[in-house]
């Protein structure tokens, strides 16, 4: 069971999870040794995964940010999954959902160009809605 104070780390490690082990303590008020030591107690009951970075894709040469609702044509998903696989370089995330569509898909490109190409590749496989991503 997680007390106020995890509650509280997780929290600050959400927000930056670069901070420094004392200043963390600082935050939630213990010493930087007590603040590693819950940390540690955390990541061993598998509550923190893993630590990850945010990257600003259009910075990044990708300013197309696609959603696709996946609608798979058969029950065997292995072909498009398959194709997701080999896109890695332009999906976010895939995720397998309930609902009106099977998946949804979070993709990011260079150019409407590529889109259309992934978009073309994809309609082998499944049928799709798409929406794009105007703001945050």
């Amino acid at each position: 069971m997680l007390d106020s104070t995890d509650i509280r780390i997780i929290d600050e490690l959400s927000k930056n999870s670069r901070i420094t082990m004392k200043e963390l303590g600082e935050k939630v008020h213990l010493t930087g040794q007590a603040a590693s030591a819950r940390v540690a107690k955390l990541e061993d009951k598998g509550i923190i995964e893993g630590y990850s970075i945010k990257v600003n894709q259009a910075k990044m040469g990708y300013s197309v940010h696609a959603i696709i609702h996946i609608y798979t044509k058969s029950t065997n998903h292995q072909p498009y999954l398959s194709f997701v696989k080999k896109q890695e370089h332009y999906v976010i995330n895939n995720y397998k959902i309930s609902g009106e569509s099977c998946y949804l898909l979070e993709c990011k490109f260079p150019s409407n160009e590529i889109l259309d190409g992934f978009l073309t590749s994809l309609s082998n496989f499944v049928s799709y809605k798409l929406s794009i991503v105007i703001s945050k």
